[in-house]
């Protein structure tokens, strides 16, 4: 059906957009079979790191230690009191549990954290996972699985780490690319043969080692999460990794790699997890690793806002390179705005706007209604120039792009059918 009015096609746009399934691209979640590494709940969302960061602005007498001896509860509360009940909620962090309370029906006239908690201590975690997912007209989540970290290996020894299709395995080698001398160890343990300076049958084992991981998980990507000073070219063990391993590797299992820049670690260690930060990259790395490996496949996010306009330059030059989201600092409305707008205008649909980076199941909710709400106001704008313009729009074709967005263009860029289509 074609849209002939210039209000109805905004009113469709919007619509689309806020009912259009997403496939969540990046996120730190877990299915329910992964156990406690599952976060969900009220706590666990006024716990999250940003929070913590935030509410210690407001409490110059409080030490980090008096805090990380307190319960979760007990850290749930001083939040809840101090960034809720003594200031407004403003912040994009609070914004969002405002919105989750919202939006799973709770009266927030009452501010009465206790009622709140009653709801999460009846509901199992099956059942709110698909309430989430249902609330937040998610359809695929892409977790992080990290082959390093103990606390996961059982669930992937006894077969069950794909047990929910709603919840596909992202393959992450953080240590092994960024902490190479405190990694072979745990290579050695696991029976690779590999050696500290790299000899011997070291590249042979990396590559054992990825492939038998990319056999177990089935993963969608390989990822890595790296500095802001990442260089590529680069004489390290990086370095050589990259080129030796992890690029034959991607390549032949026809998997994408994912490569999420601009981090610096523990600027403020006192604050543990909420102390990482922001600095600019040099877009030269990802321009000469994209262009030398024609053949391969890249997922790339970049941290600092100043990266975005170089980034999304590089990625119309270079086909064989996907950009997605607005990752971390840059999930805030103002910046999403401003960064989808210009990604559009350059690359058109070929990009995945958004990923939430979840770390509590909650935040789907918050995150994807924030996001929808900006990608609807741009698209509103850019159709609406099509319209003036004299273009005219069926209504299958504005669906049909909105499920790029939303997910599409990833599917179509890793050669796999979306598992929730069947």
């Amino acid at each position: 059906m074609s849209l002939q009015s210039k209000q109805a096609l905004l009113e469709f746009v919007e619509r689309t957009v806020r009912e259009t399934p997403v496939t969540d691209i990046h996120t730190h979640l877990f299915a329910e079979s992964f156990g406690e590494l599952l976060l969900w709940g009220v706590d666990e969302l006024l716990t999250y790191h940003y929070l913590i960061a935030e509410m210690f602005r407001y409490k110059p007498d409080l030490t980090y230690d008096t805090f990380w001896s307190m319960t979760k509860r007990e850290q749930a509360d001083l939040i809840w009191q101090t960034l809720f009940i003594e200031h407004s909620p403003y912040s994009e962090a609070c914004r969002g549990v405002v919105t989750v309370l919202n939006r799973l029906g709770f009266d927030l006239s009452e501010r009465d954290l206790g009622k709140y908690r009653e709801y999460f201590s009846r509901v199992s975690a099956g059942d709110y996972i698909d309430r989430v997912l249902d609330t937040a007209k998610i359809k695929t989540v892409v977790m992080t699985n990290d082959p390093f970290d103990a606390s996961e290996l059982p669930t992937w020894e006894a077969g069950h780490g794909l047990d929910d299709p709603r919840f596909q395995a992202a393959l992450r080698i953080d240590p092994l690319l960024n902490a190479w001398d405190a990694t072979w160890p745990r290579l050695k343990e696991q029976g690779f043969d590999v050696s500290a300076d790299m000899s011997g049958r070291t590249m042979d084992e990396i590559r054992r080692f990825l492939q038998s991981w990319i056999s177990r998980m089935n993963p969608l990507y390989l990822a890595v999460s790296l500095p802001n000073d990442f260089a590529y070219p680069e004489n390290s063990a990086r370095g050589r990794i990259i080129d030796e391993c992890i690029i034959p590797v991607t390549r032949e299992a026809d998997i994408p790699f994912a490569m999420m820049i601009g981090v610096k670690r523990q600027v403020n260690p006192s604050l543990r997890s909420a102390g990482d930060s922001v600095g600019k990259s040099d877009i030269g790395a990802v321009e000469t690793i994209v262009s030398r490996y024609q053949d391969n496949k890249f997922l790339v996010t970049m941290l600092s806002r100043e990266n975005q306009h170089e980034l999304a330059v590089t990625a119309r030059k270079n086909r064989n390179l996907l950009v997605f989201g607005c990752w971390w600092f840059l999930n805030n409305p103002s910046l999403i705005e401003e960064i989808t707008r210009m990604r559009l205008e350059l690359l058109g649909g070929s990009v995945i706007p958004q990923h939430s980076d979840c770390r509590i199941l909650d935040q789907l909710i918050y995150k994807w209604d924030h996001s929808r709400s900006i990608i609807a106001k741009v698209l509103c704008d850019k159709y609406g120039d099509l319209f003036d313009s004299g273009w005219r729009l069926e209504e299958e074709e504005i669906r049909r792009d909105v499920a790029d967005l939303l997910g599409g263009a990833f599917w179509t860029f890793i050669g796999r059918q979306d598992p929730a289509q069947g």
